[in-house]
């Protein structure tokens, strides 16, 4: 429940913050929010992260699809809030960029992705980047933590091994034990 909420709201988040981008930023000088830090910036990007690839388009919106149908296929096996939180930010990123590739222009698989917040020094982003980098950091945290997407620990399976391992040794010791009257061997023979 908690990846299909935060998908949707931040999903929804992106896609309000575009238009409003596009209402109140387009042909207007850039807007200082904390001065010199943060400003509003309207861009259309053509590429992927960084402006890379600005003539893939086509490519990096079949690569969203597939990663968007990926997302939604793991999903289906999520037991861990945080593993929920990261791919709900996860999917609402690369469903929100998709969105503008699909349906804005030029045309449908080349539509430009809506930027509008600019740091110094950075490439100009919008949220469905800053969610996907929220989640790239979530999953990294389960990740070293040992979670799995189901919610159990990889530390919990070692542990289970371990208390396993003197449990087996000692049936088979005793089956061992219990046969060995059972068994005729050379000298069991002569007699």
């Amino acid at each position: 429940m908690i990846f299909v909420i935060v998908a949707v709201v931040a999903y929804a988040t992106d896609q309000v913050t575009k238009a409003l981008a596009l209402e109140h930023l387009d042909g207007r000088p850039d807007v200082q929010v904390i001065g010199e830090v943060l400003q509003l910036h309207l861009t259309r990007n053509p590429g992927a992260a960084f402006s890379a690839g600005t003539g893939l388009t086509p490519y990096i919106t079949a690569f969203a699809i597939a990663a968007t149908l990926a997302v939604l296929w793991y999903a289906r096996r999520l037991g861990s809030t945080g593993w929920g939180f990261g791919f709900g930010f996860l999917l609402a990123g690369i469903t929100g960029n998709l969105t503008d590739r699909l349906l804005r222009d030029p045309e449908p698989f080349h539509g430009h992705v809506i930027d509008f917040l600019m740091l110094p020094n950075w490439p100009i982003f919008n949220i469905a980047d800053i969610c996907i980098n929220i989640a790239a950091g979530l999953i990294i945290i389960q990740s070293f933590r040992g979670i799995r997407l189901d919610g159990s620990r990889e530390k919990d399976d070692e542990r289970d091994a371990a208390a396993d391992g003197p449990e087996l040794r000692s049936a088979v010791d005793l089956r061992g034990a219990e046969g060995a009257d059972d068994v005729v061997g050379p000298e069991d023979g002569a007699r």
